[in-house]
Formats: structure tokens, sequence, C-alpha cells
């Protein structure tokens, strides 16, 4: 059910206006009668449990993308920082959001190319359109993901040892990217902190041999560490450091 939900999720992305297609407008009929065939319950159920699978399917493509690691560094940025809400989380959110499409668009173009547009065309089955759209996915989060991790949720799945990637089922490797992204996210947050922590040091160290004890130490610090990381171009060494760590 994954697997299809998330095949779903990339046609979403790529079913627009083509060279050699027409745009795909679906017509959406909505009743309620009684049911003459247990075909009709079975379809019923079938479009139930897509709405309902259809809510939590944001959360489940962002957490199969790099989106977590993204977020979660400019998070440590700006406590790091201490600029309290600045900047605010719709423009962090938002910002992740467009690395995240910029970090992932080869992996779904090749999705597109290989299973959803040979699928739209007739050429291929929905099984082999899976299996396909599926693929780039599943490598970009296999690039990312540790051993130690795919190894915890096998065990813990009480799964067959797998011998090659394709033996790993993408309910094991979904949790295992995630964990594997947090970690990840949490060394480059550290070395964010670094010299930070260092300012905050220095300016804490010389307001006590001034015996300004009373004077927090965060609102002389603040104006330094804004000014060191306007100098040395912040945002661009930042942003290219995340996007190199995808590569």
């Amino acid at each position: 059910m994954l697997s299809k939900l998330y095949y779903a999720l990339i046609i979403l992305f790529f079913i627009t206006n083509t060279a050699d297609a027409a745009p795909l407008i679906p017509s959406v009929n909505v009743g309620v009668g009684t049911a003459e065939n247990p075909q009709d319950v079975s379809s019923t159920l079938q479009i139930m449990a897509v709405l309902t699978i259809a809510t939590i399917a944001p959360g489940i493509l962002l957490m199969t993308t790099s989106f977590v690691r993204i977020v979660v560094i400019i998070g440590f940025l700006r406590n790091a920082i201490a600029t309290q809400n600045v900047p605010p989380n719709q423009v962090i959110i938002g910002l992740a959001m467009f690395l995240t499409f910029y970090i992932m668009a080869p992996y779904w173009s090749v999705a597109n190319e290989q299973g959803i547009q040979p699928y739209l065309n007739g050429q291929i089955s929905q099984e082999e359109a899976l299996d396909n759209t599926l693929a780039p996915i599943r490598e970009f989060m296999f690039r990312q993901t540790r051993e130690a991790d795919i190894a915890l949720f096998v065990n813990l799945s009480d799964a067959e040892r797998p011998e090659t990637q394709e033996d790993v089922s993408t309910f094991v490797l979904i949790p295992a990217f995630m964990i594997s992204e947090l970690k990840t996210a949490f060394q480059i947050g550290f070395m964010i902190y670094v010299p930070f922590i260092v300012i905050d040091m220095i300016v804490a160290t010389t307001l006590m041999s001034m015996g300004m004890m009373m004077l927090p130490p965060v609102m002389i610090s603040l104006p330094f560490k804004i000014l060191l990381f306007v100098m040395i171009d912040g945002w661009h060494l930042l942003i290219n450091s995340i996007i190199t760590s995808f590569r």
C-alpha cells in the first residue's frame, strides 16, 4: 500500500501538459446509493482507503526525501544564533521544500521517464511502472542510509537477512533512512554550533572579568554572531554544504 501511495504521489508531480500528451483531468462523481454487487462494495472501500491515506500523503512524501535533513539543520542554525523566530517557521519550511525539490528533481525525472510516462502511454504494466518509479527513489534513500540502520529494522522485523538492496523492503528502508537523516542532520548541526558557542564563551568571560554579571551575555553576543554569519556569507556556505552532503 505504501509503495502504491508513493507511486501516486510521484504522478501528481508529472501529470501536466506535455508536448505529446494531453492534460489528464479526471471526472469525479460523488453520490450515495445502494451497492448492487460485491464489486461495488470493493470499489467503495478502495476509494475510502485512498482518501484516508491521502491525509498523510504529504508526510510520507517529505519523510522519503531530503526535507528532514534540511529543516533540522536550518533549525539548528537558528538556535545556534539565538535569533528566536528569525527566520520564521514559514520561511524555513518554504526554503526546505524548494531545496528538496531541487535535490530530488533528478530522481523524480528518472521516475517520470522510466515509470510514469511509459505507463500513461500504455507501454508497460502497472506493476512494472510501480517498480520503475520506486527504483530511483530507493536508490536515493540507499545512498543516504547507513547499513547499521537497515540492519536494525531488518532484525526488529524478524525478516531474513537481505543479500542485495533489492531484497530490502521499502517498509524497512524508509524508517532506516529517516533515522540516518536525523543522525546526519545532528552531526552537521553540531558543527554549526561550535563557532557560535565560542563567541558566547568569549563574551561571557569578558563580561565576568569586567564585573558586568547582571548583563545577559546573549544580548551582547547576538550582534557578533549575526555579524560573523553575514561576513562569511553563511547562507551560501550552509546551502552549499547541505546540497553537497547529498552527493
